[in-house]
């Protein structure tokens, strides 16, 4: 008898528009008896779309949990890498600064002509490579540097100085014309209120110092050759 009126709420529920999906699991029972029991019920085109439309949805928001599952899973196991990093790492001695300042720079700097050059988008890196400098004797007011970013962040100009400021500690007189560039590019990205471009970090006077930390970038390369097995 209990099956009976089910057949009859799963019947009433089609003839409604109801996905045999949806009945089978407002009814508790298995979509292959639903389907049987609904299988003379035809739908009318409107109801049809309707199905249809609601399995796209359902879909977008099942695909759309799943990469929400997915980012917080990355994220989880970024912070577990990060603080496993920091414990590994440990104490940080002013050898391993150097050898830390010279791979920047070997990535990332200047290596020809006579003045010191750093390049680098990320503020923590910059933030770095200045207080490296510092074990050769360079001076907060020793820095001027210039801004690259694209053409489309023109409106954000003095903002944008205004935080590589904050994060530079320079003063305003130390930042050179911002340099513009033109890019067909004209996407908008979702950092896009808070990209800061590029920043060219320079020494005054600089060759000296260019020539000190090419020599032992020089010399690093020739020692970590040298412990390479033959």
């Amino acid at each position: 008898m209990a099956k009976f009126f089910e057949k009859i709420k799963a019947r009433r529920a089609r003839e409604a528009g109801k996905s045999i999906k949806e009945i089978a699991k407002e009814l508790d029972v298995s979509k292959s008896t639903v389907s049987l029991w609904c299988s003379n019920i035809k739908l009318s085109q409107k109801q049809i779309d309707a199905l249809q439309k609601r399995r796209i949805t359902a879909g977008y928001a099942g695909r759309l949990k799943g990469a929400e599952i997915q980012k917080r899973r990355r994220l989880e196991k970024i912070s577990n890498y990060q603080q496993e990093g920091f414990k590994r790492i440990g104490k940080v001695t002013s050898r391993d600064t150097l050898l830390f300042g010279l791979g920047l720079y070997l990535g990332e700097g200047n290596k020809s002509g006579n003045h010191f050059q750093f390049v680098n988008a990320d503020p923590e890196v910059i933030q770095a490579i200045i207080q490296w400098l510092k074990i050769f004797g360079v001076t907060d007011k020793d820095f001027y540097c210039n801004i690259i970013i694209n053409e489309i962040h023109r409106y954000r100009a003095h903002e944008v100085e205004k935080k590589w400021k904050r994060i530079t500690g320079f003063s305003s007189t130390q930042f050179k014309k911002t340099v513009f560039i033109k890019s067909a590019n004209k996407k908008v990205y979702e950092n896009n209120d808070v990209h800061l471009g590029t920043l060219i970090l320079r020494v005054y006077k600089s060759s000296d110092l260019l020539y000190k930390v090419t020599g032992l970038i020089h010399g690093l390369l020739r020692r970590m050759n040298e412990s390479l097995p033959a």
